[in-house]
């Protein structure tokens, strides 16, 4: 946080637009847009999540539908697909981006229709700030007609040749969430270059109240809007983004030069075309007993690491829900670790990280 959030907030305060209406909501809004964007229209909300329920809604999914769901994820991505009574349908990775491998997408597709089930939509998700193959899954999308939920919680500030990442799928889905590469201390947004999906976001953000002088419902809505206050942090968070981005990527550069030479670590380099912000620095080891050799020496000099995404066809609460594997995610989360990442490290921080690292192994 920084001087130009409080000056927002402050203002809020200082007009009492308080409630999830006001000019810093407008102004965040316009500032998500103009930076996306592809004439990208913006609805934000409360949450990431609250995004992805309300973008599977407009898409059409309900009850005893079927979603396809890129496996290797949080569980944010899955859980809005069981709120409408739908059904996920797990896909594996692949291994340039770790994100959503065409191919079992595809055979996915193709099993499910044989069984008389075509899904109603994809949920591709931009892993750590990787963009996933986007000219593939879209040119999936086109020939089966299913349309794609963009999920860009991770990746605000990363791009597919040249063109930012939430504003390919046919609706698109961003996290401000705490922990993000910026915060509102917790939000999200709604992004479709369609008008009508941000409109129909905003009517349903607000409990579907109808356009008259009394209160009137035609509709089931939700309490999904952000306030203004926390909009207004979102303001001043987008003007130092740029420096959020250069952080994070100067924190996997330093992660890279110091630790690329071990042959017990890899990293996952960008694809030609594709630019992650780094949201967090990974790393991959030989094996699960190495990880966690690096995972526990950090942990006794109390830093934090954690494994990679644990994926969702491995969760207990998914244990019996189709999906389609080719190993790839269950091996990354193995022996995959993520490294402290935050963009207020200081090179010392850096330092200490990889010194320990080294002596470990």
């Amino acid at each position: 946080m920084g001087d130009l959030e409080q000056a927002y907030v402050k203002e809020a305060f200082d007009t009492n637009w308080i409630a999830p209406l006001g000019p810093n909501v407008t102004g965040f809004e316009d500032d998500i847009s103009q930076y996306i964007g592809n004439e990208v229209h913006v609805t934000a909300l409360s949450s990431g999540t609250a995004a992805i329920h309300l973008g599977l809604l407009l898409l059409g999914v309900g009850q005893g539908d079927e979603v396809l769901c890129q496996s290797f994820t949080f569980s944010a991505s899955a859980n809005p697909i069981l709120y409408l009574g739908a059904e996920p349908v797990f896909v594996d990775s692949e291994e340039d981006t770790w994100n959503m491998s065409p191919e079992l997408l595809e055979q996915a597709i193709l099993e499910r229709i044989k069984s008389g089930k075509k899904p109603k939509a994809i949920i591709a998700v931009h892993l750590y700030g990787m963009p996933y193959k986007v000219d593939a899954i879209q040119q999936i999308s086109k020939s089966y007609g299913i349309p794609v939920l963009e999920d860009s919680a991770e990746a605000l500030g990363s791009s597919y040749h040249g063109v930012k990442c939430g504003s390919f799928g046919d609706i698109a889905v961003l996290s401000f969430n705490g922990n993000k590469i910026i915060t509102t201390s917790g939000g999200g947004a709604l992004l479709s270059n369609t008008k009508k999906f941000t409109d129909k976001a905003l009517y349903l953000a607000t409990q579907a109240r109808d356009n008259a002088i009394h209160y009137q419902h035609s509709e089931i809505g939700y309490n999904y809007r952000l306030s203004n206050v926390l909009a207004g942090i979102g303001r001043g968070q987008m003007r130092v983004l740029g420096d959020r981005v250069a952080a994070r990527r100067s924190n996997y550069e330093f992660y890279s030069k110091e630790l690329g030479y071990i042959e017990a670590i890899t990293f996952l380099n960008e694809p030609d075309g594709l630019y992650s912000n780094r949201w967090l620095s990974c790393i991959l080891t030989p094996s699960f007993e190495i990880r966690e050799r690096i995972r526990t020496a950090l942990l006794t000099q109390n830093i934090e690491s954690r494994p990679l995404w644990k994926p969702m066809h491995l969760q207990p609460v998914f244990h019996d829900k189709p999906a389609f594997e080719n190993g790839v995610s269950q091996d990354l989360f193995e022996r995959g670790l993520c490294l402290p990442s935050g963009s207020n490290l200081s090179s010392q921080d850096l330092e200490r990280t990889v010194n320990i690292i080294k002596r470990t192994l």
